[in-house]
């Protein structure tokens, strides 16, 4: 079986190049270079700030997705096909934000719309009774990923963790999750807690939502073993862990990357203290490979979570799936009144994208997409190292595979993770305008890619496909060196 990974970097190596980068000055466009970008934005995307504009009237921030907004605002686009998207204003762009990930086929991949087409013909995208294409993608899960025995559909990855979650603590019997910092899963109040930045905790994100929300929620240090032993070992004081969930790459798809073997460090510690170990597997699932990064890192976690490429590229996307005596702890119909984990949703498990995501499932395995996909991660990640080295740059490029992480500023490479709440929150403030000038360098240079017709994943991450050949990988390294050769050194960023 092939995986789109092909080398795995020692993570100590990638924190050394990351802590060189935020030790320096922001490097960035020149101010000259970004009043040009402003310039092709407001000359060649007219449509598309008219159709913002608009939306600002009726849409909270003028997007309905995170993904959507860009410096200095939205791109509207209105056709995607394979490694490319069109906006309303006729300009051309290579693809690697896919959507956040779920188009490793490439987008509007043909042979899954036609199947989509024809079930809209004769069914309907949803009848909210059973279609045969739910027992397809649970079987071809199954199939790839054993661990998975049983597997419920849902709407969203954000629906699965909290499935997940509970049915956790029915097995278990205790309540308390362990966390990575900096992990991102979903957007539950009990998981809003500790994103993007490690030791931020509740500090940063977590507004509107009750303290006693995320009281059982813990957080520990990425790629820290022994931390995660400690905060066990205190957690056996405090009722015990339900679980540990972890993105199997490292926090942000991999934007805080892990030893090799930490995952397999991770199941011996959930072993050792009775907790379960849950993959979330939003990313990784079908895009590192067919059976996953559990397959990759040889792990059998509990439970794995699902989004993204499960429904590939259609909506409603996502479910949660595991041992057969977990997975049953999720209720099936209504008032069972047995010790159940309830879930739901009215569109989960449509026909739609059931069948979308089985024969896309078969597609990745027909046309070993995963390791083509991961092979172009490679190329880009190798060219973008040699423009780097060109132009001096203290730029930080890694890959796993078609995941590929280009760090120009360092905003999310701080880490104040500490078992101590006061002192994660010192060093958060004490670094409060370091961070958002970080920030603000980062949309600078993500403006600048998407002016020369690429996007990216807020300018710092990247996802290949099936679809990016040589040509195409090629093409966007031309555009990326456009970029890189109008950076200078400011003063900006300098951490006291």
């Amino acid at each position: 079986m092939s995986y789109g990974i092909s080398y795995w970097e020692d993570p100590k190596d990638i924190y050394q190049r990351l802590n060189n980068l935020t030790s320096q000055p922001i490097y960035e466009i020149s101010q000259e270079e970004l009043k040009k970008v402003l310039d092709h934005f407001n000359t060649k995307c007219k449509k598309s700030k008219e159709i913002f504009e608009e939306a600002k009237k009726y849409i909270p921030g003028g997007i309905q997705h995170n993904l959507a907004f860009n410096y200095p605002f939205p791109i509207c686009m209105e056709k995607a096909e394979g490694a490319y998207l069109y906006d309303v204003d006729g300009n051309k762009y290579i693809d690697f934000l896919q959507a956040g990930g779920p188009t490793v086929l490439g987008s509007n991949y043909p042979i899954v719309r036609e199947k989509v087409i024809e079930l809209l013909n004769n069914c309907g995208p949803v009848t909210g009774l059973l279609h045969e294409a739910e027992v397809l993608i649970a079987k071809e899960i199954n199939r790839h990923m054993p661990a998975v025995e049983m597997f419920r559909m849902l709407g969203s990855g954000t629906e699965s963790v909290m499935a997940a979650l509970r049915i956790s603590r029915i097995a278990t019997g205790k309540k308390r999750i362990i966390k990575i910092g900096g992990a991102y899963h979903g957007w539950s109040d009990q998981m809003v807690y500790g994103l993007k930045i490690p030791g931020s905790r509740g500090f940063l994100e977590s507004h509107g939502i009750p303290r006693k929300c995320y009281q059982k929620t813990d957080e520990v240090r990425p790629n820290d073993l022994n931390m995660l032993e400690r905060m066990l070992k205190l957690n056996r004081l405090r009722g015990g862990t339900a679980a540990v969930i972890v993105e199997p790459v490292g926090p942000e798809s991999g934007t805080r990357p892990v030893a090799q073997d930490y995952n397999k460090g991770v199941r011996e510690l959930c072993d050792k203290y009775g907790a379960l170990m849950i993959f979330d597997e939003v990313v990784t699932g079908f895009r590192v490979g067919l059976k996953g990064a559990q397959g990759y890192f040889d792990v059998k976690p509990d439970l794995t979570i699902f989004g993204k490429v499960v429904a590939g590229g259609y909506p409603a996307a996502g479910g949660v799936g595991g041992k057969k005596e977990y997975a049953e702890l999720m209720a099936a119909g209504v008032a069972t009144i047995k010790h159940r984990a309830y879930v739901g949703g009215t569109l989960a498990a449509n026909p739609l994208s059931s069948l979308a995501g089985y024969v896309t499932i078969k597609e990745i395995e027909r046309t070993d997409a995963c390791k083509k996909a991961g092979l172009a991660g490679d190329r880009l990640t190798k060219g973008l190292g040699e423009l780097i080295q060109k132009y001096e740059l203290p730029y930080v490029v890694y890959n796993q595979g078609s995941i590929v992480h280009l760090e120009c500023s360092g905003a999310m490479s701080f880490d104040f993770s500490s078992m101590n709440v006061l002192k994660s929150l010192i060093g958060l403030l004490s670094h409060k305008k370091v961070l958002l000038e970080r920030k603000e360098a980062m949309e600078h240079m993500g403006a600048a890619y998407m002016a020369n017709g690429i996007v990216t994943l807020a300018g710092s991450r990247l996802y290949t496909s099936l679809a990016d050949t040589d040509e195409v990988i090629d093409e966007a390294l031309n555009r990326f060196e456009s970029v890189f050769s109008k950076v200078v050194k400011t003063d900006k960023g300098i951490r006291k």
